[in-house]
């Protein structure tokens, strides 16, 4: 632009030049101007494409992260296995059953690994047979209704849309799953099915455990049958006794950088100073505690209403998702059983897989201390798996002690009788175990090694986010009973929320999150009527719904008709959200308000006799409003007698018989428009 408006101020040029030295004069910088122009764009269509054109290829794959190698496969091969065992867990146990059938695999001369399917590509079980006395076991639990968990959700979509021949495989499943939940081991039955039909060879048959009995009596009478089926298939014998086979090597850092050692995060280290999006189980969000009060006004129960701060952290959630906690166990449980093992909780240390070839280097996140590992990363709450007492019991200087715990770890009736009583039913933990059998000291390092990882806790998240975008709130009630031994237990997470105040003193609590979705959703169309069944803390989900609806009818929409049954024990008692609900209510925007007091009369009360009550409302809504149920809380009982209810309803009604009305239901619930979000 310069260059072109440098000529008109050239001072050669003078004002009385004659029309024709004009004329002579602009025909010449016509031309000029014209090639200048043409020019520069020529000059910088090229020069653009060019830039478009960088980086090349070569560069690019010069500068690139080398890709990690997803073949199970070439790994097997490399490190001498056979046996390659999957595990789609959620909470830890799945993994826990995966890594002991691994283990199993020496005592008969074969060579096992537990395997993440998230980490490797599945289409390679094609190739599984290239591999002499190959075998593939699925250790797979189901999450929610009937869906996969987190991990083997590739696998899972893999498998509905492969086409692969899988005739040369071997595999056999395990699947984890809850008895109260209508989708039964939904996701073990579904990976056993769908490989028969892929062609693989099934070596025993499926193995279903149930965490409403007892799950891990269940995987231990499975898998006593299962060695011996393996044995026969191949031709092979036990090599002697089960043996205690170290998984990790234990190493003291005397003289660490301390800004190198992990004081409680889940991946990244220093992730708790330094947070970065996106926030999710390995990175949790640190949200703080804005509020905490208790919502019931009397009765033994603590129920409390939590709002964690989600400002700045770029966390998105709808009404009906879930949150995720991460607790922390209770220091007095902590400092108990490093006073019982005489340990210095605060030494620090590492324990590092003796198999260099495995994905997971550590139990936990190392360097760290012991108290650091039991308190924010191993469960020390529940009663151990027999698994854990097996290996524990080598350390019991009592003779007594000692065939105790191996008898609770056989596969004896009587063993598993003993396990059934001692532990389970006693809800013993390993402190109480500590407590009760004084010769059994254990090297605290093996404990650690043996614990199972302490996990995330879900709650379903009691707002909206059209009305709390920067903020999520939780509604729960402390979890603490008093054990047959006398002691007193407490739940983990609930007994640690209920203790985080919000700022005080200048200091905040703050808590570890991060949202997981659901498909518990609002209808599509805001005029669709809605039926909500949720008592006791199973509201907290329709808090959200609600506070939604009414934001829609604030904004102008037409919100159909939304009715709320809801159950306590005592309407004095226990009776959350009462000053909230009557407003909804005198709003317009909830249009019925159904309650239960289970305890206030001689006869129990209960949300299902309400819905008796309405029937012939309930069915109307549902057969002519087109209206979506949803159903909160308990699973065992609840849910279950609330779904019988509406069999009966819909079969009165309906005029349909009762294998009629079980698939109406059925279908409603295909059709996304009878949703649970159940617990058991």
């Amino acid at each position: 632009l310069t260059a072109m408006g440098e000529p008109s101020m050239d001072p050669t040029i003078s004002a009385p030049d004659s029309t024709a030295q004009q004329d002579s004069f602009f025909s010449m910088m016509d031309v000029f101007l014209i090639s200048l122009i043409t020019g520069l764009f020529t000059y910088w269509f090229f020069f653009r494409k060019k830039k478009e054109e960088v980086p090349d290829l070569p560069k690019m794959q010069s500068v690139a992260a080398p890709v990690r190698d997803s073949s199970f496969i070439e790994k097997m091969k490399k490190t001498g296995r056979n046996i390659v065992v999957f595990y789609g867990s959620q909470t830890g146990t799945a993994e826990e059953f995966a890594n002991r059938l691994s283990k199993d695999a020496h005592r008969y001369g074969l060579r096992g690994m537990a395997a993440d399917p998230e980490e490797y590509d599945l289409s390679d079980l094609s190739r599984l047979s290239e591999i002499d006395k190959s075998l593939a076991v699925f250790c797979m639990a189901t999450y929610g209704e009937g869906d996969p968990t987190d991990n083997a959700q590739d696998f899972y979509d893999w498998l509905q849309e492969a086409d692969a021949d899988l005739s040369g495989l071997r595999f056999a499943v395990f699947g984890l799953g809850n008895k109260t939940y209508e989708h039964f081991n939904a996701m073990g039955k579904y990976v056993d099915k769908r490989l028969e039909e892929l062609g693989a060879q099934r070596i025993f048959e499926l193995g279903l455990g149930d965490d409403d009995g007892n799950l891990e009596e269940d995987f231990i009478t499975w898998r006593e049958q299962f060695w011996p089926a393996v044995c026969e298939h191949f031709g092979v014998e036990a090599t002697g006794e089960e043996s205690s086979i170290r998984q990790y090597e234990l190493v003291v850092h005397t003289d660490v950088n301390m800004n190198k050692v992990y004081t409680g995060e889940m991946g990244r280290l220093k992730s708790y100073e330094n947070q970065k999006p996106p926030f999710d189980a390995k990175n949790p969000f640190l949200a703080q505690v804005t509020e905490n009060r208790k919502l019931n006004e009397g009765g033994e129960r603590h129920l409390m209403h939590l709002e964690l701060d989600i400002s700045n952290s770029k966390i998105r959630y709808e009404s009906g998702d879930h949150v995720a906690v991460y607790p922390a166990n209770d220091s007095s449980l902590v400092n108990q059983i490093g006073e019982i093992l005489g340990t210095d909780l605060d030494t620090v240390m590492s324990l590092n897989n003796l198999d260099e070839e495995s994905n997971k280097k550590h139990p936990f996140p190392c360097p760290t201390s012991y108290r650091t590992a039991l308190t924010y990363y191993l469960d020390i709450t529940n009663p151990p798996r027999t698994n854990v007492l097996y290996e524990l019991a080598q350390y019991a200087t009592d003779a007594g002690e000692q065939e105790r715990l191996r008898k609770m770890a056989s596969s004896a009736a009587e063993g598993k009788a003993l396990y059934l009583s001692w532990v389970v039913e006693a809800r013993r933990n390993i402190l109480a175990i500590l407590q009760d059998m004084p010769s059994l000291r254990p090297p605290i390092d093996h404990l650690c090694e043996l614990l199972p990882r302490l996990q995330a806790r879900y709650y379903s998240i009691a707002s909206s986010s059209k009305v709390h975008p920067n903020s999520i709130h939780i509604c729960a009630v402390t979890v603490e009973y008093e054990t047959k031994t006398g002691r007193l237990n407490k739940g983990v997470a609930t007994n640690w929320l209920k203790n985080k105040v919000p700022e005080q003193n200048g200091s905040s609590s703050l808590v570890p999150m991060y949202v997981r979705k659901s498909q518990f959703r609002l209808p599509f169309k805001p005029s669709t009527p809605v039926i909500m069944i949720g008592p006791g803390t199973g509201i907290a989900p329709f808090i959200g719904f609600i506070q939604e609806r009414a934001w829609l009818k604030q904004q102008g929409k037409e919100v159909g008709e939304t009715v709320l049954y809801y159950g306590c024990r005592r309407e004095h008692e226990d009776y959350l959200y009462r000053e909230e609900l009557a407003r909804f209510q005198k709003e317009g925007v909830l249009t019925q308000l159904n309650v239960a007091f289970s305890r206030d009369q001689a006869e129990k009360v209960y949300v299902q006799h309400l819905l008796k009550k309405n029937k012939e409302n309930v069915w109307k809504l549902i057969d002519e409003g087109m209206a979506h149920i949803y159903v909160c809380g308990d699973a065992r009982n609840m849910a279950r007698d609330v779904q019988n209810t509406f069999y009966e309803i819909v079969s009165e009604f309906g005029n349909m018989s009762q294998p009629q009305a079980v698939d109406y239901v059925k279908k409603l619930m295909t059709k996304g428009r009878y949703s649970l979000d159940v617990w058991s």
